[in-house]
């Protein structure tokens, strides 16, 4: 029976604050098995678009996907599937994935590497920017209601190498051993050649400050995720969500309960509200209202990695520990 297959051992939380959360347990739903180590998703229509590194060490990635109008769950591994060979991109594996909307163009940034590369529908397989200096897996790729790409890079001195020189107009943060993130939007435009050499361009953020002189530290960013206002929020690895407005004013939001987070995923509705897949220390999916309030969703998950929404209002979770993909329902929604 479609959609039957329960969600076991996995407890849903009506509503959490950050004090005392009350619990209560409800149950989701199997929407696909057989899918090595999920990393990331992507709603696509009637689809979901899966990341995974596959099951054998041999490719930098396995792209699947989730036919949501099948008799769920689907088994992952008697389905086809797009795989990308170690060779093509210099033996680094792929560990975040964007969704241009407009073209289908996937975007897949090499795991604590330099560059992302463009997988076309017709399996086109594209090297399309250089320069980053240490791009994290996870929610490190998204685009914005104007299709643009945004990357959350991460900067540090003792992990770059030496000849690397500062983004143009930031030539101070070498000399303040600056440490910390450094946000790119992107622009497609098919006059630029490609790659794009992102070592060459300013970032979007910081601009003009950060680092030792300035006496502000700015923490370690691990994801992002593009409002429907042109803002962005970006999340800590230490739970802390900050809101990038298109003014560049720049804040914090919220704290979600703490722990370390790593390997994390978000993605917003279209009124502004978040929702955090917490990854393996956590374990949690959270909801973030647009004012700020933390709700947790979901608790004691397997590793929750990639996070996608549907058009439905159906929240989908890749649960990679069990090499499995979960549907869970959002209260009020």
């Amino acid at each position: 029976m479609r959609g039957s297959a329960r969600l076991a051992g996995t407890v849903l939380l009506v509503s959490a604050t950050l004090a005392g959360p009350s619990r209560a347990q409800t149950e989701g739903d199997l929407v696909a098995t057989g899918v090595p180590r999920p990393l990331q998703l992507v709603a696509d229509g009637p689809s979901l678009i899966v990341l995974s590194p596959g099951a054998r060490g041999d490719a930098a990635a396995e792209i699947y996907r989730v036919p949501l109008d099948a008799d769920l769950p689907v088994d992952l591994s008697r389905q086809p599937r797009i795989r990308i060979p170690l060779a093509v991109s210099s033996a680094a594996t792929l560990g975040s994935l964007a969704l241009d909307p407009r073209s289908g163009d996937l975007f897949l940034g090499e795991e604590n590497g330099t560059r992302i590369w463009r997988l076309s529908p017709d399996e086109r397989l594209t090297l399309y920017a250089t320069g980053l200096r240490r791009l994290a897996g996870g929610g490190t790729l998204a685009f914005d209601r104007l299709g643009r790409l945004v990357i959350v890079d991460y900067a540090d001195p003792f992990l770059s190498q030496p000849e690397e020189r500062p983004p143009p107009g930031l030539e101070q943060l070498r000399e303040e051993d600056y440490r910390g993130p450094l946000v790119f939007r992107l622009t497609f435009d098919p006059a630029v050649p490609l790659p794009r050499r992102l070592g060459h361009l300013a970032p979007l953020f910081p601009r003009a400050w950060g680092g030792r002189a300035s006496g502000i530290a700015l923490p370690h960013m691990i994801s992002l995720v593009a409002l429907a206002t042109d803002d962005l929020v970006l999340l800590t690895s230490s739970g802390e969500l900050f809101r990038l407005g298109r003014d560049g004013a720049f804040g914090l939001v919220t704290r979600l309960p703490r722990g370390q987070y790593n390997r994390t995923h978000m993605v917003a509705a279209p009124d502004g509200t978040v929702f955090v897949s917490g990854g393996f220390h956590v374990g949690s999916v959270f909801q973030v209202s647009p004012e700020g309030g933390v709700t947790t969703l979901a608790s004691k998950m397997a590793d929750p990695q990639g996070i996608a929404l549907d058009h439905h209002g159906w929240l989908y979770v890749a649960e990679s520990s069990f090499h499995r993909i979960v549907r869970l329902p959002i209260p009020g929604r």
